[in-house]
Parts: C-alpha cells; structure tokens; sequence
C-alpha cells in the first residue's frame, strides 16, 4: 500500500478490532442510523422527484413518454458519472464534508426545478442535482465500512437503504397528491422542503468520523486503484448485479404511472403516487438483508431475490389491479433486498479503496437506473406493459446467470484449494 502521503484512494479504515467501532446498542449508533436514515431520505425523494410525475409533465410540456423520463435518466446518469470523482473528494476532506456539501448543493437545486421554463432546463437542472447527490451514496457505504463493526455491517447499510425506499416512497407520494391539487411544480417545491428539513437532520444528528484517515488528490493512486477494484472479479459481478437490479426497477417505476394513468385503471394522479406507499416493503427487505444473508449466505440471499423480483413482474402483467399491486409488492421487497446484499458485499470485498470500489458499484447501480427508465420507456411505446416486464425479466435472467457464474467459480476455486492441500 502506498505511503499516507501519496493514498488518495487506498484508506482501509477501522480494524475490525478496534474497541469503538459502532454496533447495536453502542453509543451513536443510535444517532448515526437516523442520520444516513435522514439522508437516504433525501436522496432518493430529490433524486426521483419527477417519477411520479411524468404524466403530468408530458401533458404540461406536450412531449412523449420518453422524453419526459429523461427529467429522472439525466439525473441519475449524472449521479453514475460523478460518484468516483467525488468519492475521491471524500478521500482527502472526509465523507462528512463531502456528504453535507453534496447534500445542502442538492436541496439548492431542488428548490429551483419547480421553476424550469421547458423540458429542456428542467433536465438540465435535474442533471445538476443528480452530480451533486453523488457525493453521498459511495461516501455514506466508505463511513459505513470505518465507523460499523464488520458484524454489523450488513445491517447499517440495510438501514440506509431502507432510507432510500422511505425517501423514494414519501417523495413520490407528496408529488402525486400535491400535483393533483396544486399542479406538479408546487409537488417539486414541496419535496425541496422535504429535503431540506432531511438535511438539516442529517447535520445535526451524523457523528463525527474516528477511523478515517485524509489522503491527497492523486489521479494516479486513484486509477491504480480503480484498476485494481475492475480487475476484481467478484467485485465486477456485483457491479453487473446491482445495475441489473436498477434496470428493473428504474423500468417499472418510470413507467408504471402511465399505464396506472391509461385504461382499464384510469386513475388519478393522487391515487397513483399513494401505489408506492408499497416502497414500505422495500424498506422491510433492506433492513432484514443481514438476517437473510446469515440465513441463506450471501449467493442464497440474491437467488431469494431474483425470485421474489420475477414472480413480481410476471404478476404484474395481470389487468388486475390488485395483482399489479402485488407484483409492485413483489418486486420492491426483491429489489430493495437484492440491493442490500449487494452493496454492503462491496463494502466487505474491498480492503483497500473502499470509497471508490462503492462509487464504481453506484456508477453501475444509477447508469442501470438510467439505462431502465428510459429503455423501459421506449419498450412501453413499443409493446405496452408486456415490452417493460420482459425487459425487467432479461435483467433478472441477467442478475441469475452472474451469480449461478460466481457460485460455480466459488466451487471450483475451492476444489483447487482441496487438491492443493492434499
């Protein structure tokens, strides 16, 4: 490992002996959940600000359905191509700083958007937002990693995700039946509040890192590791696992509120924010992810999801309401798990560079959420609901083939292992 001097990507963190490493029941424990609870919140309320409220956007700006999913594909793909850069930032000024500036940059933003004159400045100023909400997710995992017991991991990062689907959830809820009363410009400025009161929280109650150590702005210690991290077999596999996942749910939750629009539903806009009052479960499965992984280990959690996630989609395709209902439920609770298990293996996995092996894995995460809203989009134009669900399924068959690939890889190096020994 290269010297203090010269790491700007290398800070392993906290030995996992370290006697004040945080766990359950500790002293800020406590505090520290409700804080990265705050900000998950935030950043999913800010950043899928607009799902819910696309209709309603086609209709005010006269665009199509794929269009108006750029307002969330232009600010997710920010947030995929700025999450390294400035989870290096995070390397040599803190997580702390890099997270409270990305935040209150975000919160800014989020209350200009409700006065975008056209579709095209309201991308632009959804884009911005995204690039400053990058900041938080890879520099909340690397805090997570050198503040939480190793023990206890799995489950603090649960929590944050589990922030993720509250603040995923709250937004688009307030959106729809704002938008409905008031018109979707008055929904936005009401989740810029949101977010704000989110962030103030967020200040007030994150404990002060003890385990981090600065390193300096060095473009090349940074590639090395970011090679050394892509030459990481099981690290590239969750990457591909966590942008497949993102692919469906970035599909069905941009376009859901289309069909839930269109006949045989016809509902109103109100009615189809209060849909994702099922991002509830997802905050259930993040949060029990460590329990299903001390269960069924790590490969056993993600099958369990891959599963839960496909029999959701294929409920879905029901002209039921109550079946699509459960098909959200379904592949909610198997996102939000498989998501879990996936980002907090990253965080394990990686012993050296830990802010930047979680900002390549959020790259990944938000270009596959990118890629699903605007590609579940364009299947929905061309096929219907049908073209969205079987372009959730490829995903999933995606997501099955890399981890049955691991499991096999996992068995044979372990066979290798054997007869060496012997």
């Amino acid at each position: 490992m290269p010297p203090a001097s010269t790491k700007a990507s290398t800070t392993v963190g906290a030995a996992p002996s370290s006697p004040d490493l945080l766990s359950p029941g500790a002293p800020g424990y406590r505090r520290m959940s409700f804080a990265l609870l705050a900000a998950g919140m935030a950043t999913f309320a800010l950043l899928y600000s607009t799902q819910a409220l696309l209709p309603a956007v086609s209709a005010d700006f006269g665009v199509t359905a794929g269009a108006a999913s750029w307002t969330v594909s232009a600010a997710t793909g920010a947030l995929a191509l700025c999450v390294l850069p400035l989870s290096a930032l995070s390397e040599r000024f803190g997580r702390t700083t890099v997270m409270n500036a990305s935040l209150a940059v975000a919160v800014v933003v989020g209350l200009l958007v409700p006065f975008a004159p056209n579709v095209e400045w309201l991308v632009a100023l959804r884009a911005v937002q995204g690039a400053a909400l990058a900041g938080l997710p890879a520099s909340a995992m690397a805090f997570l990693a050198e503040e939480v017991r190793p023990k206890a991991l799995v489950g603090a990062i649960g929590l944050f995700v589990a922030g993720n689907s509250i603040g995923g959830m709250s937004g688009r809820i307030v959106t729809g039946w704002v938008a409905q009363l008031a018109g979707w410009r008055v929904a936005l400025a009401a989740v810029g509040v949101m977010a704000l009161v989110c962030a103030l929280v967020f200040r007030a109650l994150l404990p002060k890192a003890r385990h981090f150590t600065p390193g300096t702005l060095n473009p090349l210690a940074l590639a090395k590791t970011v090679r050394g991290h892509l030459a990481d077999p099981l690290l590239l596999r969750l990457y591909a696992i966590g942008a497949l996942f993102m692919t469906v749910f970035g599909a069905v939750y941009t376009v859901i509120g289309y069909r839930l629009v269109e006949e045989p539903f016809g509902l109103a806009q109100g009615v189809i924010g209060s849909i994702f009052l099922v991002y509830l479960v997802g905050t259930v499965s993040s949060a029990a992810a460590g329990k299903l992984v001390a269960r069924l280990g790590r490969r056993g959690a993600l099958y369990l999801a891959v599963t839960t996630t496909a029999a959701g989609l294929l409920l879905s395709l029901s002209d039921a309401l109550t079946a699509v209902l459960l098909g959200l439920v379904l592949i909610t609770a198997g996102f939000f798990a498989g998501h879990a298990v996936a980002s907090s293996s990253v965080s394990r996995t990686a012993k050296t560079g830990r802010a930047q092996a979680s900002a390549l894995y959020q790259s990944a995460y938000y270009l596959g959420s990118s890629a699903g809203g605007t590609l579940g989009a364009v299947a929905f134009h061309a096929g219907g609901w049908g073209g969205t669900a079987l372009l959730g399924l490829l995903a999933v068959l995606g997501v099955v083939s890399i981890t049955l690939y691991g499991t096999h890889a996992a068995r044979s190096q372990e066979r290798r292992l054997a007869a060496a020994a012997a």
